[in-house]
């Protein structure tokens, strides 16, 4: 059983069905996909290698690149094939969940909707089922493993035992126009570093040559006030005459985690994916490709647990094996190098932006930019030596 159809839950689920299990999966809202609270960009590279074909249904636009600008307005560009897991394409946010939800249930995945999981149930101290609110009725739902994949705010977690709690450092805050009428660069994601997102970033992710979604991210404890976020995203869009007579179609707010790994995320029946499993990049705060790339190894590890009818933390730990292999690393360093960078002033991120446009670089990383900058400003570097 899943708890949770998005993107990391669809894709444990597919990959779960394909080897034999049974999966049923709940959803809590009405309409996979809605609301949408997301960028909404990836990367094109990495989602044939988890089994998503690339359907144009659910692709809104598609860029060349990534454009980092500094606070002083120096623009680095780089290639959409090095510029990270959340450029190159532009989506449909709720199309795309609801795409990957469709090749689970193609897979042989039940799936219900509007139903709220209430609590997990437990026998001998081994998670052993979900109890379910639908349509104010409930019921109980076994099942030999329950897969939270209920997102940021997961419960699922939480019940079974698991620590996913985060410091207010390790939150970042959200607030997202969709906007239209405007000038966005339509060639590039646009990354906007400095005072004018404490903590965080302004992002311009272009949806058509006049439609883009414009947003930004803080770092919970740089707000001090109800409505801060909004006034610091308004100070940005009057300031850029490309989108200060631009029109609003749609607001969205949330919250992403942007933390170290967490220690366990399986137990006795229980198995954590996607931004329950704190996978999101803790630099960009993008967590779709890592929701699918921990799914897919989810899914295979569970099918194999199903036809040896053992859902043990034992036996469930090629799972936190497989992740940690393609994920922990980087998500380890970048989690280092941001409780660095939130620190930051927009001179340093001048200078940074400064040098690497000058200089250029391969791939977009912070062990890359660290090399890059070493020659230049080693004076810089030397705060991030355990980086290198």
């Amino acid at each position: 059983m899943i708890v949770g159809a998005g993107p990391a839950g669809s894709i444990t689920a597919k990959f779960a069905a394909e080897k034999g299990a049974s999966v049923l999966m709940i959803e809590k809202r009405q309409e996979i996909g809605s609301p949408v609270r997301c960028g909404e960009g990836i990367a094109r590279r990495w989602i044939e290698n988890v089994g998503i074909p690339l359907d144009r249904k659910w692709v809104a636009y598609e860029v060349e690149g990534a454009k980092i600008v500094s606070p002083n307005g120096t623009e680095f560009h780089i290639d959409e094939r090095h510029a990270g897991s959340e450029v190159g394409t532009v989506i449909e946010r709720d199309l795309f969940d609801k795409a990957l939800a469709r090749q689970a249930a193609k897979a042989g995945a039940d799936i219900i909707l509007k139903a709220t999981v209430m609590s997990i149930l437990k026998d001998n101290g081994k998670v052993s089922g979900v109890r379910v609110e639908q349509f104010g009725e409930r019921f109980d739902v076994k099942a030999g493993i329950v897969v939270g994949a209920d997102g940021f705010e997961s419960q699922i977690g939480r019940w079974a035992g698991l620590d996913t709690t985060l410091k207010a450092k390790d939150i970042t805050i959200c607030l997202q126009y969709r906007m239209t009428d405007i000038e966005p660069d339509p060639d590039y994601c646009e990354f906007i570093l400095g005072s004018g997102a404490p903590g965080g970033y302004v992002w311009v992710f272009p949806k058509s040559e006049d439609t883009a979604n414009v947003g930004l991210g803080m770092q919970l404890p740089k707000l001090k006030k109800k409505g801060e976020m909004r006034g610091y995203l308004d100070a940005f869009i009057e300031k850029d005459e490309r989108f200060r007579k631009g029109k609003k179609l749609d607001i969205v707010a949330g919250a992403v985690s942007t933390c170290a790994p967490i220690e366990r995320t399986v137990a006795d029946g229980i198995l954590l994916v996607g931004d329950a499993a704190r996978t999101i990049d803790p630099i960009t705060g993008g967590g779709i490709a890592n929701a699918c790339k921990a799914g897919k190894v989810a899914g295979e590890v569970l099918g194999r647990a199903t036809q040896e009818k053992d859902f043990s933390a034992e036996n469930l730990q090629e799972y936190e094996k497989g992740w940690r292999e393609l994920l922990e690393e980087d998500l380890y360093r970048n989690w280092m190098a941001k409780e660095k960078l939130v620190t930051l002033s927009d001179e340093t991120f001048d200078m940074i932006i400064g040098t690497l446009a000058e200089v250029g670089v391969d791939k977009l990383s912070i062990f890359n930019i660290l090399k890059v900058m070493e020659d230049r400003h080693p004076e810089l570097v030397e705060e991030f030596a355990d980086l290198l």
